[in-house]
């Protein structure tokens, strides 16, 4: 822990960054193809014909899926809230699912895929997402709304 974040987890952050750099790595390497997010969903879904072949997408979502679980198995469940009502997580879905095909991608595509490749594009979508993130954070808070 570290003092005065007593919820911090650095050396599991760490690892963890560590797995996610090495799966996109493995993806990247053995497919040729960025391992985000949005883009598998698209494609195991069929909104989206072409790129990653079919049964890897589907693998890749249905291990996000597994992974959680057996996460949740093992280390037990993660504590998390919400904003009240289901009306706000589905709002937020749907934004989140607009700036994904509007950023030609996810946090994982650019964020950790791109920004590794030193995409300039994906440097500045990741930018966009963190700003973003912070003035929304800072606006709910402002509004006294915090989560």
């Amino acid at each position: 822990m570290l003092p005065g974040f007593p919820e911090a987890a650095p050396l599991e952050g760490f690892v963890g960054g560590l797995l996610i750099g090495l799966a996109a790595l493995v993806m990247l390497l053995g497919t040729g193809r960025i391992a985000g997010v949005s883009g598998m969903l698209s494609r195991a879904v069929l909104l989206n014909r072409s790129g990653t072949p079919w049964l890897v997408a589907a693998l890749f979502v249905v291990g996000l899926v597994v992974g959680s679980v057996v996460f949740a198995q093992t280390v037990g469940p993660v504590e998390a809230d919400f904003p009240p009502g289901w009306g706000w997580l589905v709002a937020g879905g749907l934004v989140v699912g607009f700036g994904t095909r509007l950023g030609s991608g996810c946090t994982s595509g650019h964020g950790v895929c791109g920004m590794s490749r030193l995409s300039k594009r994906s440097i500045v979508a990741t930018l966009t997402f963190m700003a973003t993130g912070f003035a929304t954070v800072a606006i709910v808070n402002a509004a006294g709304g915090a989560w």
